[in-house]
């Protein structure tokens, strides 16, 4: 899959509150790039704890539930767009399917 941006998470993580979420976040980057899902079932088959909340969008658990990461993704074009990451209580304040 082709994830866009890597930039939206550098940022994320290279803001100092954040850091704890550099090694979680890499992982799943490189987890996701070498993956060719066709639907949600693709996802939910390698993360069984993401969330498939409609209107395309998946939400990932990251470090523990500290962190929620939404993505949007088109299946027939291989693209994951990052939409959003967070904290739990940051997250809690979004509509998820909207942004």
């Amino acid at each position: 899959m082709r994830i866009i941006s890597i930039k939206t998470i550098k940022d994320f993580w290279e803001k100092p509150k954040y850091k704890d979420s550099e090694q979680a976040l890499r992982a799943w980057f490189f987890e996701v790039k070498k993956e060719e899902w066709k639907s949600p079932n693709d996802v939910k088959n390698k993360y069984k704890n993401a969330s498939v909340v409609g209107n395309g969008r998946i939400v990932f658990n990251v470090k523990g539930n500290k962190y929620r990461l939404i993505v949007a993704i088109r299946y027939k074009f291989k693209i994951v767009f990052i939409r959003f990451i967070g904290t739990h209580s940051e997250y809690d304040r979004i509509n998820e399917k909207n942004i």
